[in-house]
């Protein structure tokens, strides 16, 4: 199956706070995903970095084969 969205060591730090550190994750065709986690967790943030609300640290983004890390939302 076609990979959609793959993110690669995905990272952000606001300060001394690590909310996200080196997420990895694929998603394909067809495929359902869920992200789950307590309060804090940093998943919120996670979805703003891949939405391009935010910019990370390190890592990257890619959406059907192009590199969109950093790109604005709309």
């Amino acid at each position: 199956m076609t990979v959609l969205l793959e993110i690669q060591n995905l990272s952000k730090r606001f300060g001394g706070l690590q909310a996200v550190d080196e997420v990895n994750l694929k998603v394909r065709d067809r495929e359902l995903r869920c992200i789950i986690g307590p309060n804090g967790a940093g998943k919120t943030t996670l979805f703003n970095l891949i939405s391009g609300k935010i910019k990370p640290d390190s890592g990257c983004v890619i959406f059907e084969g192009e590199d969109i890390t950093g790109l604005k939302s709309h």
